[in-house]
């Protein structure tokens, strides 16, 4: 077994590649932060409206960004490979990609527009959803288009420039929210309209932003202007949605069943539908800082694997795995120990403050298995073992997680707080499910590392022999 200061050189490199996108996934985070506090602002009936076409939305919003993951193991076991041409084929293809998801979930997100009615919720909750709902769902066209830029260039083993595109998009989504939603310094006061909009506003900025820096640096550049239309190819075509349909199918389960569970939880009211958006945002702040491990372990186990560094694909997978439940539960410790102060921070209401301590206790709970089932789907994907993570995704969540959150929140009368220890029951399985996977196939790949030792110490003594 390794020490730590072996894995020591892993905590640092995966840390490097890390430390960006968490930068950047916090401050999408701190964006919904400043979302919720700002429309809670305007009443619990204007923050249970956005909490519910965020419900609707964030599913749409999963399945089309992940999707697009399968560019960054792909373009990247050519790019350590030194295969430029190959690797301009991906960004090319990857771009058809862009826009085929854009079509297909802006049909899906137009469906659902027009049975926002049907999904049990109070009228007036309903009434304000729309518009908003609408207005966010058009600023899902130039996400999809960044989030496929953004994987590219983490495919190059650069996470920063999206880090700080989007620090920066956040910043102006911020702002704008500030003057749409109150109206200040001459702007309309828009309210809930006012936070969609900012949205957009944000979203346009991103995409025009990396290509631009892709344009600007020379070593990027050549990937944008190399394209041809001969490159156009139905093989890389077929293999990005080959790769990518498992993973978005098993993200798009997984925020199914957080998303249906907030639906779930509006059928109790308002007050509790209100609690579920704050608590979510929480959980939602912490998932960022593991899911920038698990996506720069994805990156760091792929450039490994492509240079067949089979020890290094099994150390910056463990590195990883430590780092993960080393920051989780921290984080959940600390939920639970200020749950009171993280409500009252978002709610003057009494019952919308005690109901959301009671939904953060467990959101604390779990959030250990939360993390180490984030970092397994990196591993596995990087090694793109993504039909496994999809099937065992449907088994933790659907099967497991919303029957489970249904049965003790509505048939044993727990209310809110039964529906999220569903969460605990479906976040432990898969993580327990993810890791015996790796377990196994790292098993499989130490054996392979002495076997090619063992075969090259034959080819040494044949050699001397001769």
């Amino acid at each position: 077994m390794a020490s730590f200061k072996e894995y020591l050189p892993f905590y640092k490199r995966n840390l490097k590649v890390a430390l960006p996108i968490m930068f950047a996934q916090l401050g999408g985070a701190v964006v919904q932060f400043a979302d919720v506090k700002m429309v809670g602002a305007l009443g619990t009936v204007e923050l249970a409206a956005v909490a519910f076409a965020n419900s609707v939305l964030v599913i749409a919003l999963v399945a089309s960004m992940t999707l697009l993951q399968s560019i960054t193991p792909l373009a990247a076991y050519k790019y350590v490979n030194h295969e430029h041409e190959e690797v301009t084929k991906y960004l090319q293809n990857g771009l058809v990609q862009c826009l085929l998801v854009s079509f297909g979930i802006l049909a899906v997100l137009t469906v659902a527009y027009f049975n926002l009615e049907r999904f049990g919720q109070d009228p007036a909750v309903c009434t304000l959803a729309k518009n908003y709902f609408k207005i966010v769902a058009v600023s899902f066209i130039p996400v999809i288009f960044f989030e496929g830029l953004r994987q590219f260039l983490a495919a190059l083993g650069n996470t920063s420039v999206a880090m700080w595109i989007t620090l920066i998009s956040n910043v102006v989504n911020v702002v704008f929210n500030y003057l749409l939603i109150y109206g200040k310094y001459g702007f309309p006061e828009l309210g809930v309209d006012g936070a969609a909009i900012s949205t957009l506003l944000s979203r346009v900025l991103s995409p025009l932003a990396i290509l631009g820096v892709m344009f600007y640096n020379p070593t990027w550049r050549k990937y944008v202007v190399g394209m041809r239309n001969e490159y156009f190819s139905k093989s890389h075509l077929y293999e990005l949605f080959k790769v990518g349909i498992p993973i978005s199918l098993r993200s798009t389960v997984e925020v199914t069943a957080f998303a249906f569970s907030g639906i779930m939880v509006g059928w109790l009211g308002a007050v509790p539908l209100a609690s579920n958006q704050i608590a979510s945002s929480v959980g939602h702040m912490v998932f960022m800082i593991v899911l920038g491990i698990g996506a720069a372990t994805t990156i760091r186990v792929s450039h490994q694997y492509g240079r067949k560094d089979y020890n290094a694909v099994c150390m910056a997978a463990n590195a990883s795995i430590h780092l993960a439940f080393l920051n989780n539960a921290i984080m959940g410790a600390l939920i639970i120990i200020y749950r009171y102060e993280i409500a009252r921070f978002f709610s003057d209401d009494p019952l919308v403050i005690d109901q959301t301590a009671s939904i953060l206790i467990l959101a604390g709970i779990y959030q250990v298995s939360d993390g180490l089932q984030c970092v397994g789907i990196g591993i596995l994907n990087g090694l793109t073992d993504v039909k496994y993570t999809m099937w065992c995704a449907f088994v933790s969540y659907l099967l497991v997680n919303l029957p489970v959150g249904y049965y003790l929140g509505f048939i044993r009368g727990w209310g809110a707080e039964g529906v999220w220890t569903g969460f605990i029951f479906g976040l432990t399985l898969a993580a327990i499910l993810f890791h015996i996977r790796w377990y196994k196939m790292m098993n499989r790949i130490k054996n392979q590392v002495e076997n090619d030792a063992d075969s090259d110490d034959i080819l040494k003594i044949e050699g001397m022999q001769k």
